[in-house]
């Protein structure tokens, strides 16, 4: 198919080299002209009754008791364990509150109606026990709308929590494609139909909810449903089938297993009626070789019908997708004044970089777009151009020496849109982003979009021989931080490098208080100023926060709330919890004790082997047989375990053996990186090295001919 039919939507044409909608950016002016946003998105004020804030999801309160001068006043006001104290879940489900509830989901599949004033829980309902990402219920007619593990979509009685109504979705349909069978070489097959995934939206007497599923081969489908019976309305298929528009992007039969899943809420714009959703990447993720052509709808976001479920018009931010770049994010709706016209925008992107902002009405880029000749692999059919829009990247576009995206050794590397094949390849922006599922947050006091981001590299090869298709190297130091960008323009305001990846569902709320608000990875709730991101204040949670942060007002108090749950994401080891807490001016509840922060590095998580047992030996090129506790017998080139054992306890001034086994084909090698301890050089089978450990600390290292293949020397 031309690609100059659908860049854009009906009314949208490019070409490769040709910019879109050209024009000239806008200066800043000294005061900010931020146009009145419309009342239809239904703007939070005393309540804050849908994740994102509003129908445009621009997660801004107009609550201004809590400022800049007296943040420092800010204390618990109350807390509660909403699951008992467990820590052994993850949650990542935003609240929504109204005359005076909060109302929010476990990851335990329960959900709760909480007293916004003293933490009295109210009511408490189970909808499960099969787990899937709860990223935040839906109000609207009364009803408290969730989803569930099983699929179901249910409506709740606000007042009492009884189910008055469930819908179960994703049922397999073979007429349209899903499930079919997977890649046997990516070990998930058997076919997929996904899981509902993303926080759900009421709009206007229907519910819209998406899901997951893309790594495993699923469909995607997005569901709008009628919100007084559960009936569904329409669904919209992500990857087109035959007859659709888009059909033709798709070689093959590879349509019936293209992924493509909507896993984060979208925006609705009632003026216009319709729907912005963004869907994920296509199938199989990093291995573009038997699905030729854009394959949209992936890495798309579709401005669909909100009635009827019909597209109206797309952009495809990444053609033909081999990196996990899917921009899924929930997009901004906006109203700016652009050259002194009022323009309806829509803000997309985040896991490139970069932000594409679009005319909501009908697809056409404020600020240019650019097809762009990119590097090629004939084997991935990848896309001889990609869009690139005017303005800045809000991150680095390759790895660096001077931060956390400084490669592993050895590893072939690249910046966005290198290829890889066979052999595993560092690339920055990585699958993590950029910026990944966090929530954003549009200001319209400073007009500025504020997003954070994540310095993570990703490892990439094509899944072909049972590689890791899209692993971050073990050793590799995480970190990100947070940047202001401005929508007029699409330029870099500022950015603020942080310790922490804040790039997993860190949400950002901002306020007329001039303050916004974010927390992390270690637990800390953070209020700064939005000016540019200086620190004000910090609250520990007890548990990583990675959902955002909500504002409400009782009886003139403005109350600050976040649920602090933890996340497997980027960091293994994020302490993770249930802890809801509610804040205040002059609070009294005390921090909770700080957990132990997760590594900044990337973790091997074998279990530790000591040096006795390994009889002061590491073999290269085996994996460690935790059943006879000996290096296993087969030589391994691609699995990142390849190191017998993988993590080691060494104590001070124990000399330990490298050896190649005379069993081996090939040379192998252990040097350390980053801290470049020791280096054995290259080891033919057969040949050994000796080293002594006499330096306290942890070693990563990997092998110079493999370099995926990688372990750990902690020296006691």
């Amino acid at each position: 198919m031309d690609r100059r039919k659908f860049l854009t939507g009906a009314t949208g044409a490019a070409v490769a080299g040709t910019v879109l909608a050209a024009r000239p950016a806008a200066a800043a002016p000294a005061t900010v002209d931020t146009p009145r946003q419309p009342d239809a998105f239904g703007k939070p004020g005393r309540d804050f009754t849908k994740v994102g804030g509003d129908l445009g999801n621009q997660n801004h309160t107009p609550l201004r008791q809590i400022t800049r001068q007296n943040v420092n006043r800010l204390g618990g006001a109350w807390h509660v364990n909403l699951e008992g104290g467990d820590t052994s879940r993850a949650q990542q489900s935003t609240i929504v509150a109204q005359n005076g509830v909060l109302y929010v989901q476990t990851t335990q599949q329960n959900v709760f109606a909480v007293d916004g004033r003293t933490g009295a829980v109210r009511w408490k309902t189970n909808v499960g026990t099969e787990t899937t990402n709860m990223r935040g219920v839906a109000l609207g007619q009364g009803k408290v709308f969730s989803t569930s593990g099983a699929n179901i979509l249910y409506a709740l009685d606000q007042k009492t929590g009884a189910v008055v109504w469930k819908t179960q979705l994703l049922t397999e349909d073979a007429s349209q494609g899903t499930p079919e069978p997977c890649d046997p070489a990516n070990g998930q097959c058997g076919g997929s139909i996904g899981s509902l995934a993303g926080a759900v939206v009421y709009s206007d007497g229907l519910i819209y909810v998406g899901m997951q599923g893309s790594t495993a081969g699923a469909r995607g489908r997005a569901y709008a449903l009628d919100a007084a019976t559960g009936k569904i309305a329409w669904t919209f298929w992500a990857v087109p089938g035959p007859g659709e528009f888009g059909h033709d992007t798709w070689e093959g039969e590879s349509w019936k297993t293209g992924g493509a899943v909507p896993w984060i809420h979208p925006a609705v714009d009632p003026e216009l009626g319709l729907v912005y959703w963004t869907f994920g990447n296509p199938y199989p993720r990093t291995n573009g070789s038997t699905r030729g052509g854009d394959n949209l709808f992936a890495n798309t976001i579709v401005a669909i019908d909100a009635k009827t479920g019909k597209r109206r018009w797309h952009f495809q931010s990444v053609h033909h997708d081999i990196w996990d770049y899917d921009n899924v994010m929930a997009p901004v709706l906006i109203d700016l004044r652009i050259e002194g016209k009022l323009r309806k925008v829509v803000v997309y992107g985040s896991k490139v970089g970069m932000y594409y902002i679009l005319d909501r009405t009908n697809g056409r880029p404020i600020q240019g777009i650019t097809e762009r000749p990119v590097p090629q692999d004939p084997r991935h059919k990848t896309s001889p151009t990609q869009p690139f829009p005017e303005g800045d990247p809000f991150v680095p576009q390759e790895p660096r020496l001077d931060n956390s995206t400084r490669p592993v050794p050895f590893y072939p590397t690249g910046g966005l849109f290198a290829t890889h094949w066979d052999r595993a390849t560092i690339i920055f922006p990585g699958a993590g982003g950029g910026a990944d599922w966090s929530h954003v947050s549009f200001n319209p006091n400073t007009g500025w979009v504020y997003v954070g981001y994540g310095l993570i590299n990703s490892a990439y090869s094509n899944t072909i021989g049972g590689r890791v298709n899209t692993a971050r190297p073990y050793g590799e130091y995480f970190a990100g931080g947070l940047a202001a960008v401005d929508p007029r323009t699409n330029k870099l305001v500022w950015s603020k490098d942080s310790e922490w990846s804040l790039a997993h569902g860190n949400g950002i709320l901002t306020t007329d208080g001039g303050v916004m608000f974010q927390g992390g990875p270690d637990g800390n709730l953070l209020a700064m100023s939005d000016t540019d991101g200086r620190e004000l204040w910090r609250f520990q949670c007890g548990a990583g926060v990675h959902t955002s942060p909500i504002s409400y007002e009782i009886d003139g108090d403005q109350y600050l709330a976040v649920f602090a749950g933890g996340n497997g994401l980027p960091y293994p080891d994020i302490p993770k919890g249930d802890h809801l807490w509610a804040f205040k001016l002059g609070g009294k509840v005390a921090p909770a004790k700080a957990p132990t922060p997760p590594s900044k590095r990337n973790q091997i998580r074998a279990a530790a082997v000591t040096a006795a047992a390994a009889k002061n030996t590491v073999t290269l090129g085996r994996v460690w047989d935790t059943a006879t506790g000996a290096p296993g017998t087969v030589e391994n080139t691609v699995a990142q375990t390849a190191m017998s054992p993988q993590n080691l306890t060494v104590p001070a001034g124990t000399e330990i053996t490298f050896v190649n086994p005379q069993g081996n084909a090939f040379a192998h090698g252990a040097v350390s990186f980053f801290e470049y301890e020791f280096d054995s050089g290259t080891l033919m089978p057969g040949q050994s090295f000796k080293h002594t450990f006499t330096k306290k600390g942890e070693f990563f290292y990997n092998d110079p001919i493999f370099p995926q293949n990688t372990g750990k020397i902690v020296v006691v």
